[in-house]
C-alpha cells in the first residue's frame, strides 16, 4: 500500500510551519534581549513562547541565584500540593526522564538542565499535554531556555561588574577624602613633637586625628572615631573635620565647639551615626591644657612632674542627643611639659584567640613606665603589645595612636 501523497504534503507544510514558528520565537526572544528588557519581562516572554508554541501542560523553571534555587516561571503546577523538587534534579547533566532522575508522581516527564560553560544555571521540569499526539520538541525548549537564562546571567554579571566599578570609584574618592583628613606633617621641634600611627581595618575607616595651629601660642590636637565603617564613615568624618576647622576659626571655646559639632552630626545623620571625640587646646604661654572628652577612650598623660592622669572630663558621645546633657571642660594648669598618648577603641578592643579583649590596663601600665621614650618607640612598643596579645586573631577595627610631647625648657 502506497503512502498518501496529499498527507505527506500536509506533514511537510506542518513541519515547515513549526520550524518557522521556532525561528520567529527565537528572533523575538533575541530582539527582547537586545532591547535590554528587564529580567521580569524576559521571563514573561519565555513563558508566553512556551504556552503559545509548545504542547506543554506544566512547566517549572528554577534558577540558581547564589546558593539558592528560585522558582522563576511555573504553570500547571499544583501549588497547594506542597510539591518540592528533589535535589537530584539539580544535578542532572543532560535531558533526563523524571523517573530516572529519581522522583515519581510529580506530574513532570522531563528534567532539562540549563548550563553555560559547565556552570549549572537553571533546571526546567516539563510535561507534555496528554491529548497531544505530537512529540514535545525538547531540543527547542532547551534552546530557548538556554538563550533566556544565559542572557539573564550575562545581564546579572554585567550589572555586578558595573556596581563593582562604581564602588571602586567611590572607594578611591573616599580614600582621597580620608587622606585629606590627616595632617601631612606633624610637629617635630624642640618645644613640640607629635607622632601618629593609623592601621585601617578596611581600606578606609572611620578614625580621625588632627593637629591644628590656632595662633602663635595655641594649638589643638584631637582624635575621633565614627560609628560604622567604609564610605559612609569616611564621608561623615570628612564633614566632621570641615566643621571642626570652621568652628576653630570662629572660637577656641571647646564647649561651644563640641555643642556645635553635636548639632551638625545630628543634622547630617539623624541619629543613625555618632562620633567619639577628644579635643585639647594647649597654650605655650600660659602652660595650660583645656580639653573635652566626648565619650572617647581617655587619653593618658604624664606631666613634667611625673604625675599620671587619665583625661576623662567632657561629655557623652556626639550625635546621640539633639542637645548634649552636659559638657565639662577639663583644665590643667602649670604644665611644665607633658607627654600624652591618645588612641581609638580598636586598640583596646583587640581580641586574642580566646576571645578576650586587651583592655586599657596593659597600655596604661606601659605608658606610665615608658613615657620618657621617643614617641616613635612608644608607638612601636604599643603596637607590639597588641600584636603579641592577639596572636593569630585578626584585627576587629581600625587602630589609631596619637601622641604629643611638649617641653617648656
Amino acid at each position: 500500500m502506497q503512502d498518501n501523497p496529499q498527507l505527506s504534503e500536509l506533514d511537510y507544510k506542518k513541519k515547515y510551519s513549526l520550524k518557522q514558528m521556532e525561528l520567529d520565537s527565537l528572533l523575538e526572544i533575541t530582539q527582547a534581549i537586545n532591547n535590554n528588557m528587564s529580567e521580569k519581562n524576559l521571563y514573561k516572554i519565555y513563558e508566553f513562547t512556551i504556552r503559545a508554541n509548545l504542547n506543554v501542560s506544566r512547566l517549572l523553571l528554577c534558577v540558581k541565584e547564589g546558593n539558592n534555587w528560585d522558582r522563576k516561571v511555573e504553570f500547571g503546577v499544583d501549588l497547594e500540593s506542597g510539591f518540592k523538587i528533589d535535589k537530584s534534579f539539580y544535578e542532572v547533566d543532560e535531558v533526563t526522564p523524571v523517573t530516572i532522575a529519581g522522583q515519581k508522581g510529580t506530574g513532570f516527564q522531563w528534567v532539562i538542565p540549563v548550563k553555560h560553560k559547565k556552570k549549572q544555571l537553571a533546571v526546567v521540569l516539563v510535561a507534555q499535554k496528554e491529548e497531544d499526539e505530537e512529540q514535545l520538541n525538547i531540543t527547542f525548549l532547551q534552546a530557548i531556555s538556554n538563550l533566556i537564562i544565559v542572557a539573564i546571567e550575562n545581564k546579572r554579571l554585567a550589572r555586578t561588574q558595573l556596581e563593582e566599578e562604581a564602588f571602586k570609584k567611590e572607594l578611591e574618592i573616599a580614600k582621597g577624602v580620608q587622606k585629606l583628613l590627616f595632617p601631612e606633617v606633624l610637629p617635630n621641634g624642640h618645644r613640640l613633637k607629635m607622632q601618629a600611627s593609623y592601621l585601617p581595618h578596611h581600606s578606609i575607616g572611620g578614625d580621625y586625628y588632627d593637629y591644628i595651629p590656632i595662633n602663635a601660642n595655641q594649638f589643638l590636637l584631637c582624635i575621633a572615631d565614627v560609628s560604622g565603617k567604609g564610605i559612609p564613615a569616611a564621608i561623615m568624618m570628612s564633614n566632621f573635620q570641615a566643621s571642626l576647622r570652621t568652628l576653630l576659626r570662629q572660637t577656641s571655646n571647646l564647649t561651644e565647639i563640641v555643642e556645635a559639632l553635636n548639632f551638625q552630626i545630628m543634622e547630617n545623620s539623624k541619629g543613625d551615626q555618632f562620633i567619639t571625640f577628644f579635643g585639647a587646646i594647649y597654650d605655650h604661654t600660659l602652660n595650660t591644657l583645656v580639653y573635652v572628652n566626648s565619650g572617647h577612650n581617655p587619653p593618658f598623660m604624664v606631666d613634667g612632674k611625673g604625675e599620671f592622669k587619665a583625661l576623662t572630663e567632657g561629655s557623652t558621645v556626639l550625635g546621640a542627643f539633639e542637645e548634649l546633657p552636659f559638657v565639662n571642660e577639663g583644665f590643667i594648669d602649670d604644665l611644665e611639659g607633658f607627654t600624652l598618648l591618645a588612641y581609638t577603641d580598636g586598640l583596646t578592643e583587640t581580641e586574642n584567640t580566646q576571645g578576650v579583649e586587651l583592655g586599657s590596663e596593659p597600655i596604661e601600665k606601659y605608658f606610665e613606665e615608658n613615657f620618657n621614650k621617643p614617641l616613635e618607640k612608644i608607638h612601636e612598643d604599643v603596637l607590639k603589645i597588641v600584636d603579641d596579645f592577639r596572636g593569630s586573631k585578626p584585627y576587629r577595627d581600625d587602630i589609631t595612636l596619637l601622641s604629643c610631647k611638649v617641653e617648656t625648657r
